[in-house]
């Protein structure tokens, strides 16, 4: 009987295998080669499922943003609205080990996207996640008729910032939460 092979959770692996490199070493170390090192696999059975460096990154993205967002669909926070939104934003930021890594990887694209239009693809695809998360979340701190496009961009703007702030090391994440329940504070008013 031939041998069934789940080629999603075979992918899923390899994405893995790619955070971890990212993780250790850095993006920049990530190849094809490193990758099949980190995963057990060989070469040709890792180009079997992406055929260049770029497919293998966009791929790693993409799972992280598909995590992400089963995390913040999950998630059932307590307490007042403006606290819920709270809890929810701190989910994208890098406060521990876990989103530090989500984070880099994520942020990553920032750079790699420039002179990759498949990574400038999920770039694009991160930041259009981030921005419509944070319309879904405005309209729980401001009143109707507020202008909530343009809030959801400052808020979008202001996690982003400090997520960057946390990841070179120029605020602390216990810093970042701080700001963060600052601004929502002084968006609600």
């Amino acid at each position: 009987m031939p041998k069934v092979v789940d080629h999603a959770a075979r992918r899923r692996e390899l994405a893995a295998a790619v955070w971890r490199v990212i993780a250790r070493d850095g993006v920049a170390e990530v190849s094809i080669r490193t990758v099949a090192v980190e995963s057990g696999w060989s070469s040709g059975a890792l180009r079997h499922y992406f055929a260049t460096r770029a497919e293998l990154l966009a791929f790693a993205c993409e799972e992280v943003i598909a995590t992400v967002t089963r995390r913040l669909e999950n998630l059932r926070p307590e307490g007042t609205a403006r606290e819920a939104v709270e809890v929810l934003l701190c989910e994208t930021m890098p406060l521990d080990e876990r989103r530090h890594l989500e984070s880099s990887i994520a942020f990553a694209f920032l750079a790699l996207g420039l002179g990759d239009p498949e990574l400038a693809r999920v770039q694009r695809l991160h930041f259009t996640g981030m921005a419509g998360f944070c319309l879904q979340l405005v309209p729980h701190l401001l009143p109707a008729g507020a202008d909530h496009q343009r809030a959801a961009r400052r808020l979008h703007a202001v996690v982003d910032g400090l997520t960057v702030h946390i990841l070179a090391g120029h605020l602390t994440p216990d810093e970042a939460v701080a700001e963060l329940a600052a601004y929502l504070d002084d968006l609600g008013g």
